[in-house]
Formats: structure tokens, sequence, C-alpha cells
């Protein structure tokens, strides 16, 4: 069916433009939604899944301010990369390790209603409204105010509306020609334009030595091996991850990111960006001078919290993020989840995680408290890093390389990376919240110990433990896999221990 959308007369032309399909602008939006979820990411879709499991008629509408349906973040910065089909960021479908293909959109199009169905839906459904963003919110009135002005009442609301990419305040001062050479990476768009730059440039420089910035570098590395791309990395600290892991460990990732082909320039502070001579000049506070063709700036996230205002929401100042109890509760009937929420740990204290796990697990437990549960957030998610498919890592609870750290370590085998143990497992997106698998017990492998020698440094597998006066409050699984319910057990249990190398046992780090 076509709309005729607008017709003028102009020099006694008659010009109509017929579209196939009306624009968001003119489709009707739902006046009420009995559950609104303000945000289009996990935390929301976790959230949707589980009011509909608790409440099979609801009606639950999803506003997000991107284009997209709900989709999960990690694969942007992990297996996309590691494609060899030329049209993936068309299809944005990818190779988990284990060799299983898989979409990075949680559903097709056909799971969710149409909005304009919305009210009439008969068994209710999940709706979508891409391309809105929520301005204002009338907490008293239980009613929201988009964009265009259009406002909608609920029930019930969710807050998931993520966080922003922060920058650089040296590179939002630079001028126009270095913002546009400059990605912030977060949305499928992100990578869409960073895919096709690294195609077309030389040189690209990622600031910061965190998460994302490494899992890039690594990435863009591998690229660069057959494309020429050079690939570099600086960040403050000494070392790759150097916030989260010990320096002997950090010293080593560094090391790795090496060897995928990454130039790593450390202990760099950036004093200013320039634009000259078509290249961007990164200068450093020690005098250093890098030029690139273009930057990534890989260096935290500031949780959205554009509605505390409106809606009169406390925003934690220490952490950021809309401050909420530990059922996942800012008011009577408004939930935070994901990023922006600063909730309250029942064992480890006030918190705020930006991990894809703890989305799935606070969406989860928000949908829930939502339909009447009251539960507070006791489950501690993991979260998890992959240096491509033959170095990861799984972690739980508060890893700060600031706390003190015991680590016992073991040779590592074939079996112990993240493409076999995907491949063991079965699941790619490494989060077993989402994908409800318990660890099995421990099976000795037959695989043969790796023929060349092991460096005396060379990590392969091993765990640690992060203390806070004397209690291990996190803990680090290093290429070790399917063990995280002991490290859950072990942080929940909250005791003292004389022997962390007796504690380490229960992981059977030592078997072949």
């Amino acid at each position: 069916l076509s709309y005729c959308l607008n017709s003028y007369n102009d020099n006694m032309k008659l010009f109509i433009f017929v579209l196939d399909s009306i624009p968001a602008s003119l489709k009707k939006i739902p006046s009420h939604a009995p559950y609104l979820l303000i945000g289009g990411g996990t935390a929301s879709f976790a959230a949707a899944r589980s009011i509909r499991a608790r409440d099979p008629g609801a009606r639950v509408l999803i506003v997000t301010d991107e284009p997209d349906l709900p989709y999960m973040r990690p694969p942007l910065s992990k297996e996309l990369w590691f494609s060899d089909d030329p049209t993936v960021t068309e299809t944005l479908r990818f190779k988990q390790w284990n060799g299983k293909e898989r979409s990075i959109y949680f559903q097709p199009p056909s799971f969710y209603i149409n909005p304009e169905e919305f009210d009439s839906a008969e068994n209710g459904g999940v709706a979508v409204l891409t391309d809105k963003k929520v301005v204002h919110m009338d907490v008293r009135g239980n009613k929201v105010k988009l964009d265009d002005d259009t406002e909608i009442s609920y029930d019930k609301c969710l807050i998931a509306t993520g966080g922003v990419p922060r920058n650089l305040q040296v590179i939002e001062r630079a001028g126009e020609e270095v913002i546009r050479r400059t990605t912030l990476f977060r949305k499928i768009e992100d990578f869409k334009s960073l895919d096709k730059a690294s195609r077309n440039i030389k040189s690209i420089t990622i600031i910061g030595g965190g998460f994302l910035g490494s899992e890039l570098a690594c990435a863009l590395g591998r690229r660069c091996k057959t494309s020429g791309l050079e690939v570099l990395q600086m960040f403050p600290e000494k070392g790759n991850m150097g916030k989260v892991l010990p320096e002997y460990l950090s010293n080593w990732t560094t090391e790795k990111v090496k060897r995928e082909g990454v130039k790593i320039i450390s202990e760099a502070l950036v004093k200013s960006v320039t634009y000259k001579d078509d290249k961007l000049e990164i200068q450093l506070k020690d005098g250093r001078l890098v030029k690139t063709d273009h930057i990534v700036a890989a260096v935290g996230l500031e949780p959205n919290v554009d509605l505390a205002k409106s809606a009169g929401l406390e925003v934690d100042s220490d952490f950021g993020g809309y401050r909420v109890n530990a059922e996942l509760q800012a008011r009577s009937n408004i939930w935070v989840a994901g990023d922006a929420a600063c909730f309250y740990d029942i064992r480890l204290g006030r918190r705020r995680v930006e991990h894809h796990d703890h989305a799935v697990v606070s969406g989860r437990l928000a949908g829930e408290n939502m339909t009447g549960a009251s539960k507070p957030y006791w489950h501690q998610s993991m979260f998890w890093s992959d240096l491509g498919p033959d170095v990861g890592y799984e972690a739980i609870g508060i890893v700060d390389s600031s706390l003190p750290t015991v680590a016992v370590f073991a040779k590592a085998t074939a079996k112990d990376t993240p493409k076999a143990a995907t491949e063991k497992s079965g699941t790619g997106i490494r989060s077993e919240s989402e994908t409800e698998d318990t660890a099995t017990s421990p099976v000795v492998s037959a695989t043969p110990a790796p023929s060349e020698q092991q460096h005396k440094d060379d990590y392969g597998k091993g765990v640690i433990f992060y203390l806070r006066d004397k209690v291990v409050v996190g803990i680090i699984l290093w290429n070790v896999f399917n063990r995280m319910p002991i490290a859950r057990k072990i942080i929940k249990d909250g005791e003292e221990h004389a022997d962390l190398n007796e504690v380490a046992k229960l992981f059977n780090i030592h078997e072949d």
C-alpha cells in the first residue's frame, strides 16, 4: 500500500511523492504501554523476555534512539572482525569461535509486533519504536515525552539507557577535521564506519588500553598482517589492561598484543591532537609525536542519565548512573538495569557494572521485579574478554589492579582457548546467564600438550584472586573456562582463606 505524503503545485507541474511505507514520524505510536522500556540494548531485551515469561499476555514497548532492533554489542569488537565474509557489515552475521554462525540481533523482525498493532495484539507481545528518544519523564503522571513531543503513559517503566562513549577533551577541542577522523566505538554504525575506514587508510591509532581498546587493537592487528594497515595502541598505563590485571600479566598481555602486529605506545598522555598535511598529529606530554590517519578513542563510558533531572531521580556521585536499591528500583514503579544502574550488591556493596552479562542479569531481574517478584540482586554477573580465538579470560566480582592479588598458574594445553571452550559448550557469547548453561565437571582431556617449549613467563592458564581485607572479592579465570559457578560461590561465601593455592585446586587447572 502506498501513501501520498505530500503534493504541491509548482509552475503548473504536480509533484507527488509516494513512498511504499509510512515514515516513522507519521506512524501511530501507542499512547499507553503497560510495560515501557527506555533503551533498546541487551538489558532492555532481557527485561522484555523476562516480563513475557512471567506475564505471557504482557504488552511491552521498547523505545530506542538507535535505528536497529535489539542486538548484542560484544561481537562488534570481537568476532565480526574475524569474519571472512566481505559482506559482514551488511549481514552482521558472524562465526562464533565454535564455528557456528549467528546474527548479532537477538531476534529477527518477525519476533516483534508492529507498534501500530500494540493496543490490539490479542496475546500481547514486544514492540520496538526505533529512532525515538525519550527526552522527558513525568514520574508523578506516569508518562514520558519523546523528541517529537509524543507522550506515552505507562504502568511500569524500565530505564536501560546504557552509556555514551567518553571522548578526550583535547579531541573535542581540536576542530572538525580531527573529530571527523575520530571514532567513538559503541554502535553498529561505528563498526561499519571503522571497518570502512580501516580498508581505505594506512594508519589507525587506538587510544585506550582497556577491554575495548585491546580487543579492537588485536582485531585490527590481524587485518594489518594482510592489508599493510599500521595499527598503533596508546594508553597511560605501563601495559594493556593495566587497571585490571596485575602488572606481570598486563606486561604479558602487552607482548601478546604486539605479536598480533600492533605497535604499543605505553605511558602515553595525550597533550594535543591537530590535523596537518592530511595527517592527524598526536602530541604526547613527554614530547613524543605520533602521526596517524584515524583515531579510535576507547577511553571509557559515561552512563546516560539524561532523564535524571526531569524524573527527579538520584545519580550516584561516586560511580555515576541512577542510584537504585538491591531490587534495581529507583521509585515505586521505575526500575533501572544495565550500564546506567548503580545498584546495591548485597555481597560487594554499591557498584555499577558495564558488561554484557550484567546487562542480561540485571535486565532479567528488573523484568521479574516489574512483574512482582521482589527479588534482590545477588547473582554475580561475569564478564569476558578475548584477544582473538587463542587467549581469553572470564572474570567476576571486583577486579582492580590496585587490590592485592594472589595467582596460581599452570601449563596450558590445546583445549585452553576461547575457541576450544566454545566448541565444547556449543555457545558463542560466553554468558552463562544468557545461555543458562551450567558448569560441567572437568573431564581429563586426551589432547597432548603443545610440543613447543613453554616460556617460564608464558602464563598459559590460571586463576587470579583479588583480595579486600583478606577476603576474595574478585576472580579472573585466565584461559580457564566453564568454571564460573565455582568462582561465584567463593565470592558469595565471603570467607578468609589461609591458603589460596588450595582454593585454586577447585578449578582443576593442573589437569591436562
